[in-house]
Formats: structure tokens, C-alpha cells, sequence
């Protein structure tokens, strides 16, 4: 192939010094075809082979290469033979003894030639109108153990402002808990929100774009007043800002790979790691996207009164021990409520047990299995009943482990000052006090009685009472005298005169 400069020299010669055709060609050794092509183009060539180059050891397998290619045209995406399949093929079903980047090679020259391909348009959107929504996935330290979170991402089309979040997993209490912390991010709802074909919002693919959707899903957009709009499935393309936002977020919000105590430390993290990220210019932009978001803000929906409550709700019965069951683990209620039906919320973050509209006990979530997680306060009521199951009680024997020490102190002293099992009753009512006061005030209270030698669950309540109000500004209150024993009541003696009149009325009437 004649390369640029002797084009030029050909070019020269033929039309600034005269020279012909021929005369280029012998003296240049070239023919005469090369010549006149030369003079009819002084761009640079590209080189073409006339004829493919011989592969011997590929070329019998061709075939059998080309028909697997074309049958992936019609095969799901993500099960489509890669290069190194078709080489451990070859070799399996085909005794194929040449390498493996011999393979590698002309896989990518023939899928550069069977391969249409697509184009894309420049998309612009209009402020408040759009949003697109995904999953991702993260390896974190959370307690210091490696741990896979479910990265819930929302996307704003028009300003690009992004919110990010973590959860333990992508059911629907997250999914929908992930919503409201975007929407409280962006300071309102965009009016459509793009997905794939989530299952925590999608119940049936139909035909086209159109779906069955979770009924609980319905009653969020619905609550909030947005449109739900689905991707064609694998066509991943269709939200392209969310899934690129996803990868953007892996490399810089989540390297290296962060360590935090608690799912909410972490959460803390990343809504920072968002709000800093508002500062940049995206390509393309002549403003950034924080200027663009403060536009946009005025188009949102704006946010209903009350959030919507994101829970998963099961509905269960209380069984003899007080506990009700959830995904193996067992959850205390007051033991009053024992046999009674209730209903259960799961939220992302904690466990709520109903009873005729109230909530009579909550937790925090566990993700673990087959733990009994016991509050000690709906218990105590039981126990003033049947205090000989005090030792035993397995929610007791959890909080004493992490009780204050005064609390073990004042049960000496209560039992040491009252017959059983009186003392114990009366330092059952006094942890039955947790439930107005906290435990530093009531540590504090005790200490108090002890050194007022006070052995009574109505003296501690008075001393709890008085710090309660001297701790409040403008109140002030004289502390309880100390009292070792119950108050003993005043009673007033009744007027006998009086009693006397009345029979002197009555004998009169009876004679």
C-alpha cells in the first residue's frame, strides 16, 4: 500500500512537474493503477485484504462458531456464550486442540460484523417531572463483620441530585422506606418515578409496559400521589442516569469500603456523602446541581402531612409466654395481652405489635434467627402475681445483667427490711416505675432512699417526683422527710353529739 508522503511525491510529479503516468510508475516502481489511484486521493488508506488470512487451525470450526453467535441473538442477555465458552465447547464437543486466544480473536471480529449496533438519543426532562429508582449492591464492615447491603438509589431526571441509602435487604418495607427518605431528601415527590420490574412493587408482568402492581405499592404512590412507570425487562437503557449513578456511587461514596457501628451510621455517612456531591458540574451543564435542584424544587409535589407507614403487616395471635413470632424470632407484649390477636409491623428498623389500634409493645428489628427478645416491663405485672418465679425469669436475669448496681443494693436492702415476699413486691413496683421515669433518675432515687434509709416504693416515688420538679425551671419542692415504715393515716373522729340528736329526733317520731 502506497503510504501519504509518496502520494504527495506521486501527486508533485504528476501535477506540478509534468511528469506522466508512466513515467511515475517505472521510475517509482509502482503500477500504474497505484499511480492513478495516488493522484485521484491524497488521503491516507486503509489497508484491505483481498482475501481472509488462512487459519488452519480455526478455519474447519468457523462454522460452528458463527451458528452459536446468531443463536444468542435470541437468547437472554445474560445467558449468551462468552468467548471462553465457545473455546471450552469447541474443545468438549468438537476436540478443538488450537488455543484459546485463537477463539478469543475471531469471536471479536465475527460479533463486531453479526452485531447490529443500537443508537440512542440525548434525552432532556422537564423540572419535577421524572425520577428513576433502583437497587444496588455494597460490601460494607457493619460491627466490624462483612456484610452485603442493598443500596436503595433515587435519582431526580432534571437537576440530577441523587439520594442514596443502605438497608439489610430489598423487601418491600425497604423499598418503600427508601422512598420516603429520598422524598424527604429532595423536599418533595417527582410526579413519575421509572423502575425495573421490582417484585416489591410489580406482582405480574403483563403485555407491553403495563403491570400488575403489589397492592400495598398501589396505596404508597397513592399516599404520595406519584405515577409508576416500568422499563421493558433487561432493557436496563431505559433508566440509564439511576444505573450510572449506582456505579458512581460503588467508586466514590464506597471506597474503601466503609466501616460503621449501626445501619444508621452508616445512613448518616452516605446522606453526607450525597449532600457534598451536589457541589459538582455535571458535563454538559452550565450550572451545577445544586443550583439545578433549588430550580427544580418549586415543580416537586409537595409531601403529605403524615409519611406513609412503610411496614410489612402480618397478622398473628399472642401466644402463653407473651411473645408473638416473626421470621423465626420471638417478640415480647405486655403478658396481660396473652392470647389475644394482634398485628404485627415490620418496618426496616423495628418491630410493632397492634392491638385494637394501639401499640402495645415495640423492638428493634432482628435479622437473626430464632432469638427471644424480651422486655422486662411486660413481665413485671405477672410477676407481682407470682413472685417465686423471680429468680427464673428470663427476661429478668437479662436485665440484671445491665442494670445500675444501686438497683441490686436497694433488693438487699428491701428484703433485708420487709418479710418475703414483700420486699420483692416492693421493688417490683418500683421497676414498674421505668415505665414514667428513666433509669439514671431512678438510680439516683435509690441511692437517695438508701441513704435516707427509705424502704418504700411510695417514699422513692415522692423523692422521683421531687427531682422531677426542682429539675423543671421556676419549680422548687422540699425533698420527703425519710420514712423507714408506711405512712400511718390520720383519720378524722366523728361529732357523737350530733349521732345523739338524731336518735332523740327518732324516739320522738316512734312514741
Amino acid at each position: 500500500m502506497i503510504q501519504v508522503d509518496e502520494k504527495e511525491q506521486i501527486r508533485r510529479a504528476y501535477l506540478l512537474d509534468g511528469q506522466s503516468q508512466r513515467q511515475i510508475a517505472e521510475e517509482r516502481h509502482h503500477s500504474r493503477n497505484a499511480v492513478v489511484a495516488a493522484i485521484a486521493d491524497p488521503s491516507t488508506g486503509t489497508y484491505r485484504m483481498t482475501e481472509p488470512r488462512p487459519s488452519p487451525v480455526m478455519d474447519p470450526f468457523k462454522e460452528i462458531v458463527d451458528g452459536w453467535l446468531r443463536a444468542d441473538a435470541t437468547a437472554p442477555k445474560k445467558q449468551r456464550h462468552t468467548a471462553h465458552r465457545i473455546y471450552t465447547r469447541l474443545v468438549e464437543e468438537c476436540s478443538f486442540t488450537g488455543a484459546e486466544p485463537t477463539v478469543r480473536r475471531y469471536v471479536r471480529l465475527r460479533r463486531a460484523e453479526l452485531e447490529v449496533p443500537e443508537a440512542f438519543l440525548l434525552l432532556e426532562y422537564a423540572p419535577g417531572l421524572d425520577a428513576q429508582c433502583d437497587f444496588g449492591e455494597a460490601d460494607v464492615l457493619l460491627e466490624g463483620q462483612p456484610t452485603t447491603a442493598q443500596l436503595f438509589c433515587m435519582r431526580l431526571c432534571y437537576s440530577k441530585v441523587a439520594f442514596l441509602c443502605a438497608f439489610p435487604h430489598q423487601r418491600q418495607e425497604a423499598f418503600l422506606e427508601g422512598h420516603r427518605r429520598a422524598f424527604e431528601f429532595f423536599g418533595g415527590v417527582p410526579r413519575r418515578i421509572w423502575y425495573d420490574n421490582l417484585k416489591p412493587a410489580v406482582q405480574k408482568i403483563l403485555t407491553g409496559h403495563r403491570r400488575e402492581e403489589q397492592q400495598t405499592f398501589v396505596a404508597f404512590h397513592s399516599h404520595y400521589l406519584f405515577d409508576s412507570r416500568f422499563c421493558t425487562p433487561g432493557e436496563g437503557h431505559e433508566k440509564g442516569l439511576i444505573e450510572n449513578f449506582v456505579g458512581y456511587a460503588r467508586r466514590n461514596f464506597l471506597v474503601p469500603v466503609p466501616k460503621a457501628p449501626t445501619w444508621n451510621a452508616l445512613n448518616a455517612d452516605l446522606g453526607a456523602r450525597c449532600r457534598a456531591d451536589v457541589a459538582r458540574r455535571l458535563r454538559g451543564e452550565s450550572q451545577t446541581i445544586q443550583e439545578l435542584w433549588n430550580a427544580e424544587r418549586g415543580a416537586l409535589l409537595p409531601l403529605p402531612a403524615h409519611a406513609y407507614p412503610c411496614c410489612r403487616t402480618v397478622p398473628s395471635r399472642v401466644n402463653r409466654f407473651s411473645l408473638v413470632t416473626f421470621e423465626t424470632n420471638r417478640y415480647s407484649v405486655p403478658c396481660e395481652y396473652a392470647g389475644h390477636p394482634v398485628l404485627l409491623k415490620a418496618f426496616v428498623d423495628r418491630v410493632e405489635v397492634v392491638c385494637d389500634d394501639q401499640v402495645i409493645a415495640t423492638h428493634p428489628r432482628s435479622y437473626a434467627r430464632e432469638g427471644d427478645f424480651l422486655d422486662p416491663q411486660h413481665f413485671l405485672r405477672l410477676l407481682l402475681e407470682r413472685p417465686g418465679a423471680w429468680e427464673h425469669a428470663k427476661a429478668i436475669r437479662d436485665w440484671q445483667a445491665r442494670w445500675p448496681k444501686v438497683y441490686e443494693r436497694y433488693l438487699a436492702a428491701l428484703r433485708e427490711h420487709h418479710p418475703e415476699p414483700q420486699g420483692l413486691r416492693e421493688f417490683i413496683r418500683i421497676l414498674m416505675l421505668e415505665r414514667t421515669f428513666d433509669e439514671k433518675q431512678i438510680a439516683a432515687a435509690l441511692e437517695w432512699a438508701l441513704a435516707q434509709r427509705c424502704y418504700t416504693c411510695d417514699g422513692v416515688l415522692r423523692r422521683l417526683r421531687a427531682q422531677t420538679e426542682s429539675a423543671e425551671p421556676g419549680l422548687s419542692s422540699a425533698p420527703a422527710p425519710p420514712r423507714s415504715a408506711p405512712l400511718t393515716p390520720r383519720v378524722a373522729l366523728p361529732d357523737l353529739a350530733q349521732y345523739e340528736q338524731l336518735v332523740a329526733v327518732g324516739g320522738q317520731h316512734g312514741s
